[in-house]
C-alpha cells in the first residue's frame, strides 16, 4: 500500500514539474513573441494616419463654395477646438480609462467576457478609443480571428507612437454618425447646423450617443431613443466626475433643435470656374487628384461672389432661352490677374465644356489693339494716317494676293487716323498696319500680351483669324488696364493641406512688359469706340452702349462669321464676353451680333455700381491736345468737331488744322516718322499697298 503511495506521489511530481516547464516555456514564448511583436512595431514606427477628407473650395470672403468628397462629409478639427462637453461626452460613455490605459482595458474585456458569457450572447463591447480609431483607420469591419490581431496590432503601434491627445483627436474625426458624416465637425454640422465648437452639453450628449448605432440613436431616427442614450450618457459623466448632477439633469430636459441638413449641399456655385480651379490644382501645382478630391484641402480662390451672380444673371436675362447660341464670360481684376467670375456655358447641366478657358475661338477684332501698340512701339501714333479703300494686296514667293472687306464693304475712300480706325474698326487700315510692321511682329507682340495660342504669321491675323482662348484674350487687355505690367490669370490664392500647413500661396512678380506712356495711349485709344466724336464713313462700333456707361470705360469688339466679342475695361476691372455655337454655325440674326456688348456693358455697370469712378491714370511722357478727329492735326476754334487725344511726349502733331477757316489752305498731313518714311520708299511697301 505504501509502495503505491509513493508511486503514485512521484509520478505526481513527475507530471507537476513537466507541467511547469512547459509553462514556464509557454510562459517565455510568449514572452519572447511579445518582445518580438512590440519590437517589431517599434521597428515599424508610427503607423500614417492618411483619413480620407472632405476638400473645400472657398471664395475671396471665405464663403464656402465647393466641396470634393467620396460620399463621405469629413472636415478635420483640432482637438482644442472641439467642445469639450463633446470630448468628455465621448470619453465617458466609450472608453472611461483611456487615458490611465496603454490601448487595451483588460479589466473591460474580462467584464465584457464575463457579460457575454452569462448572456450566451455578444451583449458588451471592450474595445477602447485606440482599438476603435486603429479600425477606422485600417481595417474593414469584419469580426475574423485575423481582424482582431491586425487590430491589436495596429492598436499597439497608436499607443508607442502617438499621444493620447493626437489618438484622441483622431478618432474623433473618423467615427461615423451617420447620413455621410464622418468626424464630429461634419456630424456637428449636420445634426445642429454649427460647429463642433459650439455644441452646448445637451447637444454634445446626444451627438455621443449616435456612433453607438447611427440606425437607432440618431434622433433623425428616433428622437426617445437619442434621448434615452443621452441620459445614459450624462449619467456616465456625473459618475466620472465631469460634470455636476443639477447640470446633467438640466441638459437632459433641454429642448434640442436637429437641423438634419449637411452645410454645403447648397454648394456647386459656378461649377465652370471650379473646374478650371481643379485642372489648374492638377497642370500647374502638380497636385494629384486623389488629394485634391480626399486630402481635407482648402482650396482658397479668387472667385468674388457679387460679380459671379452678376454674370450670370446676365446672361440669362439678355439671351433668349430658346436661343441655342452659347456664350463664355471673364473678368478679371488687372491689378493681381485674380479671375473674379466666370462663365464657361449657359447650362453646366448640359454641357460642362468650358468656353471661357477651354474652347479656340478667333478673336475677330479684338485683336486690332495689339496690332496698333506693336505700331505706336514703331513710331505710329493715334494721328498717322492711312487711306480706307478697297485694297488687294499682292504679294511676292507665289503668296496668293489677300483682299479684306470693311463691314457692310463701307470705306472711307480717303486717309483716316488710326485713333478713328481702330473706333469704327476699319479692316484695311489695320491689314496695312500688320504688314508694315512684318507680319512676325503680331505673332511676338501676341507672346509679350501672355497670349500662348499660335498666331499665324499671315496678313488675316490682324483681322483675328488665329484661333485663342478667352482667358488669354482677358488678361491681354489687363495689361493695359495696369499700365504695362506683366500679369497672369491667378484663379488660386492658397492652398492649405488638413493640418494647415500652406501648398501653396500665389506670388507674382510684376514686371514692366509695355512702355507705361504707350500703353496709355493705346488705352485711350480704346475709349473711342465709344465716342461719337469719332464717327466718320461709320460709326463707332460702341456708340448703342454709351448711354448705359457710367464711367470710363476701354475696350474693343470683336466679330468673325461665327463668333461676336466685348472685351473691356475700366481700370479696376476687365471682362471679356463671347458668344457664338460650338460647331462654328453662322450669326445670322441682328441681335445674337449685339449679345455680347450687351452682356459686357450690363455686367461692368452692375459689377462697379458700388465703387469709386475711376478715371485711367497717366504716366509721364504723356501729352493730350485737342485733335481735329478727320483729319488728326492739331485742332482750331474753327474746327467743328475736336477731340482730345494723348501722344507719347514729342511725337505729338505740331501742325494745326487749315481745313475749316475762311480761306483754307491744303492741311498739312502730320509728320511721318522716320520709320515710315523709309517704309514709304521701299519697293515692298508700295507694292503691298498697290490697289
Amino acid at each position: 500500500m505504501e509502495i503505491i503511495t509513493d508511486h503514485r506521489f512521484r509520478r505526481t511530481i513527475k507530471y507537476l514539474r513537466a507541467l511547469f516547464f512547459i509553462s514556464l516555456l509557454g510562459f517565455i514564448i510568449m514572452m519572447i513573441l511579445l518582445f518580438g511583436v512590440l519590437g517589431y512595431a517599434k521597428f515599424l514606427g508610427a503607423p500614417p494616419l492618411a483619413v480620407p477628407q472632405s476638400t473645400l473650395y472657398y471664395a475671396d470672403d471665405g464663403t464656402i463654395i465647393g466641396e470634393s468628397n467620396s460620399g463621405q462629409k469629413r472636415y478635420w478639427l483640432p482637438l482644442e477646438k472641439i467642445s469639450p462637453s463633446l470630448v468628455d461626452a465621448i470619453i465617458a460613455i466609450e472608453d472611461r480609462n483611456f487615458y490611465e490605459h496603454n490601448g487595451f482595458d483588460y479589466k473591460r474585456i474580462a467584464g465584457a467576457a464575463l457579460a457575454d458569457i452569462r448572456a450566451m450572447a455578444k451583449v458588451q463591447g471592450a474595445s477602447t478609443i485606440s482599438q476603435q480609431y486603429s479600425r477606422n483607420l485600417f481595417l474593414e469591419h469584419d469580426k475574423t480571428w485575423k481582424r482582431k490581431l491586425h487590430e491589436a496590432f495596429y492598436t499597439i503601434r497608436l499607443e508607442m507612437n502617438y499621444s493620447k491627445e493626437e489618438i484622441l483627436e483622431g478618432y474623433l474625426n473618423t467615427i461615423y454618425f451617420g447620413n455621410g458624416a464622418y468626424g464630429v465637425q461634419a456630424a456637428s454640422q449636420y445634426y445642429f447646423g454649427k460647429n463642433a465648437g459650439a455644441l452646448t452639453l445637451a447637444e454634445a450628449s446626444m451627438l455621443a450617443g449616435i456612433p453607438k448605432g447611427p440606425g437607432v440613436y440618431s434622433p433623425l431616427v428616433s428622437m426617445d431613443k437619442a434621448k434615452q442614450r443621452q441620459k445614459l450618457i450624462l449619467n456616465s459623466m456625473v459618475n466620472n466626475h465631469l460634470i455636476a448632477k443639477n447640470k446633467a439633469d438640466a441638459a437632459a430636459k433641454e429642448p434640442i433643435s436637429i437641423v438634419g441638413e449637411h452645410q454645403h449641399t447648397k454648394t456647386g456655385i459656378a461649377p465652370y470656374f471650379q473646374d478650371a480651379v481643379r485642372q489648374a490644382l492638377t497642370s500647374d501645382l502638380q497636385i494629384d487628384e486623389r488629394t485634391i478630391e480626399l486630402g481635407g484641402l482648402k482650396i482658397y480662390t479668387t472667385l468674388n461672389l457679387k460679380q459671379q451672380e452678376i454674370a450670370e444673371k446676365t446672361v440669362k436675362k439678355l439671351i433668349s432661352n430658346e436661343s441655342e447660341i452659347q456664350a463664355g464670360l471673364v473678368a478679371m481684376d488687372p491689378r493681381t490677374g485674380q479671375v473674379k467670375a466666370m462663365i464657361g456655358g449657359r447650362d453646366y447641366q448640359k454641357s460642362p465644356f468650358n468656353r471661357a478657358v477651354q474652347a479656340l475661338r478667333q478673336p475677330g477684332s479684338t485683336i486690332k489693339p495689339l496690332v496698333y501698340y506693336a505700331a505706336l512701339e514703331h513710331g505710329f501714333t493715334p494721328s498717322t494716317t492711312m487711306k480706307s479703300e478697297l485694297t488687294t494686296f499682292r504679294f511676292e514667293n507665289n503668296q496668293p494676293e489677300y483682299t479684306p472687306h470693311n463691314f457692310n464693304n463701307q470705306y472711307a475712300e480717303k486717309d483716316i487716323t488710326m485713333a478713328q480706325a481702330l473706333a469704327v474698326s476699319d479692316n484695311v487700315f489695320a491689314v496695312k498696319t500688320h504688314l508694315f510692321l512684318g507680319e512676325d511682329t503680331l505673332a511676338n507682340t501676341a507672346k509679350r500680351f501672355g497670349i500662348s495660342s499660335k498666331i499665324e504669321n499671315v496678313p488675316s491675323a490682324a483681322l483675328g483669324t488665329s484661333v485663342v482662348r478667352m482667358l488669354e484674350m482677358a488678361n491681354a487687355y489687363s495689361l493695359f488696364a495696369n499700365g504695362g505690367k506683366s500679369v497672369e490669370p491667378v484663379l488660386i490664392e492658397k492652398v492649405e493641406d488638413q493640418h494647415g500647413n500652406i501648398l501653396y500661396n500665389n506670388k507674382q512678380t510684376k514686371e514692366q512688359i509695355l512702355q507705361p506712356e504707350l500703353a496709355y495711349v493705346m488705352t485711350q485709344m480704346m475709349t473711342g469706340m465709344f465716342d461719337k466724336k469719332l464717327n466718320g464713313y461709320a460709326s463707332v462700333t460702341g456708340g448703342s452702349l454709351s448711354n448705359k456707361m457710367t464711367r470710363p470705360y476701354a475696350g474693343k469688339s470683336g466679330t468673325t462669321e461665327s463668333d461676336s466679342w466685348m472685351i473691356g475695361f475700366a481700370p479696376q476691372l476687365v471682362s471679356a464676353v463671347w458668344t457664338g455655337y460650338d460647331k462654328g454655325k453662322p450669326l445670322e440674326l441682328t441681335v445674337e451680333k449685339t449679345y455680347a456688348k450687351n452682356i459686357w456693358v450690363n455686367f461692368m455697370e452692375e459689377s462697379l455700381k458700388d465703387a469709386p469712378v475711376k478715371k485711367f491714370k497717366a504716366p509721364k511722357g504723356v501729352v493730350g491736345v485737342q485733335i481735329d478727329p478727320e483729319n488728326g492735326l492739331l485742332a482750331t476754334k474753327d474746327c467743328p468737331v475736336k477731340r482730345k487725344t494723348y501722344f507719347a511726349a514729342g511725337t505729338e502733331p505740331t501742325d494745326y488744322c487749315t481745313d475749316h477757316i475762311d480761306n483754307p489752305g491744303k492741311a498739312k498731313k502730320p509728320k511721318q516718322t522716320k520709320q515710315q518714311e523709309e517704309g514709304d520708299k521701299a519697293p515692298w511697301f508700295k507694292r503691298i499697298f498697290g490697289s
